[in-house]
C-alpha cells in the first residue's frame, strides 16, 4: 500500500543500519537519513511509542492524518493576488517539490523561487523566500509543511530502476505419460544463498491423451516463463514432454510454477537467516545463539515434537453470579480478569473456580494508574485467597508491576503472553524465554502456515485460540459515556446487566464490553473465531467466553478436546472470514 519510492528509500536506509549494527562497530544514525524517513513519508515525525516511563502524550499526532511531511517554516506574508507567499525556510527546497498547509487539505507544488525580485533554486536554510503563483485558502501564520522532495523520489527511482530485481534460475518442466507432472529448479546465478540450489516440486496430476490440440512446448515455456510477481526469472528453460498429451485445466502451470518459486523463495530465506545467525554468534559468542532456533536444529536435537496432545483454557471475560460454575467440567486453566479479585461479590465463584482448574489472573490491555494500586494492593491477598497459579500478561509493562510485587516471579508463578505480544517469529519466542515467560499465545492475525511454523519449536508451551470473539480494539475511554453524553452525570450503564453493541453499515454487531473501573472500553469481533486444534502442535487450545451460557460453554469445550471447530463459525481476520 506505500509507493515504490517509499519502499526504495526506506529499505535503503534500513539496510545500511542493520548492516552497521551487524558490524559490531560503534556508529552514529545520520541526520540526512532520518530526515529522508520522514520526508518519504510520516504521521507527525516520528515518536518513542511506549518505550518510555512515562505516558506518551504524543503518540497521535491531531494536527493531520495523513502523510505530514516535513515542517518547512510558517507564512510571513501572503500576496493573494499574484498568489505570493514570503517564508523562512527551515528545510532545503527546489523547483518541483509539494508543499501543504495545515488549515486546508490542498497541496501544491513549487513551481516558482524567488528572492526579492530574482528567480533562485536551491536557498539556503533560514534564508527569506518567495513562493510564487499559489492561490488558495492561505493566511499569515500558517504553517507550511514540505510534503515530498522531487530529489529524493528521483533517487529512489533511479535505485530501483538500475538494480538487478530478477534472479536468474533455470528449470527442466517433465509432462510425460501416467507421471505427475514436475519441475526441477535449479540456480542460473552466482549468489552465495542460491549456490546449493536443486529444488523439485510434483504435482499429483496426470497429462491425458491428447484428442484434437497437444500440448506444445511452446505453450509450456509461455505458463512457466510467467515470473513477473516475483523476484524470479528463468534464464533457462527445459521441457521433457511426451507427444500427443493434453491438459484439461491449464492452471496447473501457473500452480506449478507458483508453489516452485515459493520453494526456491523459502529456500533462500532459510540461508539468509542462517547467514546472519553465524555472524551474530561470531560477534556476541551467545550460547543461546538463534542459530539454534532454525527448524533443522530443533528438530536434530528432539525439540521438536508433534504429539498433538492439548489441554484446554477457559477465558471467562466477565463472571455472572447468576450462572452456577460448579457444572464446568474438563478444563485444566482458568483466566479471571483482574477486575475481579478487587470486588466482594464474586468471591464465591473465584472459590469455587479455584477449585475447578488452575486459576489464572487475566491482565488488561490497557493498565492506567488506577489499575496499578489495585493490582498492588490485591493481588498477593488474591494469591492466598484462591492458590493463584500464575498470571496472563498484555503487555510488557506487566512484568515490571509483577517484578515489583515478587521476588523471581518466574520461579513461583507461570507467566502466559496474551495474543497481544503479537509473536510471529522464532526468534520473538526465544526473547520471551529469556524475561521467564513460560507460555505464549499465538497471534490471531497469524495465518495458517505462520501456525504450523510457531508450533514446531518447543522452546516455550504454546496456546491458541480455538473460539471466541476477538478483540478488535481497546478505546481508552467510556463510549457509552461518550455516545450518551451523560458526563458529568454519568447513568452508571457501563456495570448494568445490559449488552450493548455497535452496529456497522453492513448490519453486523460488534460487542461492547465497558470496564467502569479504569474507563476502558473493548469492542470485539463481530464474527467468532473457530479453529480446529487438531491441525496444530498446540500445548493448550484456549475458548474465550463472553455471553455464553454453562451449556453452551461445556459444549465448545467437548467439542474442542474432541478437535473440531464449531460448524458455522469462521476464524476471523480483521473483517476476513477465513476457515482453517
Amino acid at each position: 500500500m506505500k509507493s515504490p519510492e517509499y519502499v526504495a528509500t526506506v529499505t535503503r536506509i534500513y539496510r545500511k543500519y542493520i548492516d552497521l549494527a551487524l558490524s559490531g562497530e560503534k556508529y552514529v544514525i545520520d541526520n540526512k537519513d532520518r530526515l529522508e524517513l520522514l520526508q518519504i513519508f510520516n504521521r507527525g515525525m516520528s515518536s518513542s511509542g511506549h518505550l518510555d516511563s512515562e505516558p506518551n502524550k504524543n503518540l497521535v499526532f491531531k494536527e493531520k492524518p495523513n502523510n505530514m511531511g516535513l515542517f518547512l517554516g510558517i507564512v510571513q506574508k501572503y500576496n493573494y493576488k499574484k498568489g505570493y507567499i514570503d517564508i523562512k525556510i527551515n528545510q532545503p527546497i527546489d523547483i518541483g517539490d509539494s508543499i501543504s498547509f495545515n488549515n486546508n487539505s490542498s497541496t501544491y507544488t513549487i513551481s516558482e523561487l524567488m528572492s526579492g525580485n530574482n528567480n533562485i533554486t536551491n536557498p539556503k536554510i533560514n534564508s527569506l523566500v518567495t513562493l510564487g503563483r499559489i492561490k488558495g485558502d492561505i493566511n499569515p501564520g500558517d504553517k507550511v509543511y514540505k510534503i515530498s522532495s522531487k530529489s529524493l523520489l528521483s533517487n529512489a527511482q533511479n535505485s530501483y530502476k538500475k538494480e538487478n530485481i530478477k534472479i536468474g534460475l533455470k528449470c527442466n518442466v517433465v509432462i510425460k505419460q501416467n507421471t505427475p507432472i514436475s519441475i526441477t529448479i535449479t540456480s542460473a546465478n552466482n549468489l552465495l544463498i542460491y549456490k546449493n540450489l536443486n529444488i523439485t516440486y510434483k504435482i499429483d496430476y496426470f497429462p491425458i491423451p491428447a484428442k484434437t490440440k497437444p500440448l506444445t512446448k511452446d505453450f509450456v515455456f509461455e505458463h512457466i516463463s510467467k515470473t513477473q510477481s516475483t523476484p524470479y526469472e528463468f534464464k533457462n528453460i527445459t521441457i521433457d514432454l511426451d507427444d500427443n498429451l493434453f491438459l484439461p485445466k491449464i492452471s496447473i502451470l501457473n500452480e506449478l510454477r507458483r508453489n516452485a518459486l515459493t520453494a526456491v523463495e523459502n529456500f533462500a530465506i532459510s540461508n539468509i537467516s542462517k547467514n546472519i545467525i553465524e555472524k551474530d554468534y561470531s560477534l556476541t559468542n551467545r550460547k543461546d545463539s538463534i542459530l539454534s532456533s532454525m527448524r533443522t536444529y530443533a528438530k536434530d536435537t528432539g525439540i521438536f515434537s508433534n504429539t498433538n496432545s492439548y489441554k484446554v483454557s477457559l477465558l471467562l471475560n466477565i463472571l455472572n453470579t447468576s450462572m452456577d460454575y460448579s457444572k464446568l467440567e474438563n478444563i485444566e486453566n482458568i483466566y479471571i480478569p483482574l477486575k475481579y479479585f478487587t470486588l466482594k461479590k464474586y468471591e464465591n465463584i473465584l472459590s469455587l473456580l479455584s477449585q475447578k482448574a488452575n486459576l489464572f489472573i487475566y491482565m488488561p490491555t490497557i493498565v492506567k494508574g488506577n489499575y496499578k494500586n489495585l493490582f498492588y494492593s490485591n493481588v498477593k491477598n488474591a494469591i492466598k485467597k484462591y492458590d493463584i497459579q500464575g498470571f496472563v500478561i498484555s503487555n510488557i509493562c506487566n512484568i515490571k508491576l509483577l517484578n515489583d510485587l515478587f521476588t523471581d516471579v518466574d520461579k513461583y508463578f507461570k507467566i502466559i503472553t496474551n495474543y497481544t505480544f503479537n509473536v510471529f517469529n522464532v526468534n520473538s519466542v526465544l526473547e520471551l524465554k529469556k524475561l521467564g515467560i513460560s507460555q505464549f499465545t499465538i497471534s490471531p492475525e497469524s495465518d495458517k502456515d505462520m501456525i504450523l511454523d510457531l508450533c514446531s519449536y518447543g522452546y516455550l508451551q504454546k496456546e491458541l485460540i480455538v473460539y471466541g470473539r476477538i478483540p478488535l480494539i481497546n478505546m481508552n475511554y467510556c463510549l457509552l459515556g461518550e455516545t450518551d453524553k451523560c458526563y458529568p452525570n454519568c447513568k452508571q450503564r457501563c456495570i448494568s446487566d445490559n449488552i450493548y453493541y455497535l452496529k456497522d453499515r453492513l448490519n453486523l454487531n460488534f460487542r461492547i464490553l465497558p470496564d467502569n473501573i479504569q474507563t476502558v472500553t473493548t469492542i470485539y469481533n463481530s464474527k467468532i473465531t473457530s479453529i480446529s486444534p487438531k491441525t496444530f502442535n498446540i500445548d493448550f487450545a484456549r475458548i474465550d467466553i463472553l455471553d455464553e451460557n454453562i451449556t453452551e460453554i461445556n459444549n465448545i469445550i467437548n467439542i474442542v478436546k474432541n478437535g473440531k471447530k464449531l460448524e458455522g463459525s469462521s476464524y476471523t481476520n480483521g473483517n476476513l472470514n477465513r476457515e482453517i
